[in-house]
């Protein structure tokens, strides 16, 4: 059985992606998942304290690097999506020198390249977000999707800036911003552009409901594991993106 180390680099009010994750992954068939974290402060979803905590990168992979990961995930999306287009290429390609100057072969992935290439393997072109932020920085999500290619045919913001609320935001309250949304030309949902936003319980409901893919920064980022891994997408209860066959990179980790 294949044996993944994962390395999270999350804000230190996140609680949610080193919950949902070892839940989604815990699910596959022929593999097993370590999760090792590290954290960069922040306590409220604002482009001052989201620089600051970008700052804390070097120091987090340099930690991270001391555990041999597999892959390692830099787990805030607004973070990087925040700065502009293209920035999770930029930081990925970072992290990936930063951990080669130490020997260290470790896949690198980011949430927001992994929300990225998610959306591309459905395939959608047209999508529809449910966020937590403030309109602002929702705005500025919306523009980085769209700079990569996506239309984006409607969204919500919740404007939850204190992190630690929005890791407690309430799967009805979610749900109640998809309904409102308008569907009718989306190929796929994307009901949490959050990794701190809870979303695991709500990805198949929606689907069912809305009869559309539905994905958020959680299940994309298991997607991007385990394609980084070699490993089947074959997971049940995270939603249509993980029920699928899709290219995958030759070989697998053992350890």
């Amino acid at each position: 059985m294949d044996q993944v180390r994962v390395g999270l680099v999350v804000p230190s009010s996140n609680v949610t992606v080193e919950t949902e994750l070892p839940a989604i992954l815990g699910r596959h068939p022929s593999a097993t998942f370590s999760f090792h974290g590290s954290r960069m402060r922040m306590a409220r979803v604002s482009p001052e304290q989201l620089a600051a905590m970008n700052a804390q990168r070097e120091r987090c992979v340099l930690e991270l690097g001391d555990a041999d990961p597999d892959v390692i995930l830099y787990g805030c999306l607004v973070a990087l999506m925040s700065v502009g287009p293209g920035e999770h290429q930029r930081v990925e390609g970072l992290i990936a020198e930063q951990l080669a100057t130490g020997g260290s072969q470790a896949k690198v992935r980011s949430s927001a390249g992994a929300l990225v290439e998610g959306l591309r393997a459905i395939p959608a072109q047209r999508i529809a977000i449910v966020t937590p932020y403030l309109k602002p920085l929702a705005e500025k999500v919306v523009a980085y999707l769209e700079a990569e290619g996506f239309e984006v045919v409607d969204w919500r913001a919740l404007e939850v800036e204190d992190n630690r609320e929005v890791g407690c935001i309430p799967g009805a309250r979610v749900m109640a911003a998809a309904r409102s949304l308008e569907l009718g030309r989306a190929d796929a949902l994307v009901i949490s552009a959050c990794v701190q936003m809870p979303s695991l319980p709500l990805i198949d409901l929606a689907e069912q409901e809305f009869g559309l893919p539905v994905v958020s920064a959680a299940s994309a980022g298991a997607y991007s594991i385990l394609r980084s891994a070699g490993l089947s997408l074959e997971l049940r209860g995270a939603g249509s993106l993980l029920r699928r066959d899709a290219p995958q990179p030759s070989g697998g980790l053992t350890r």
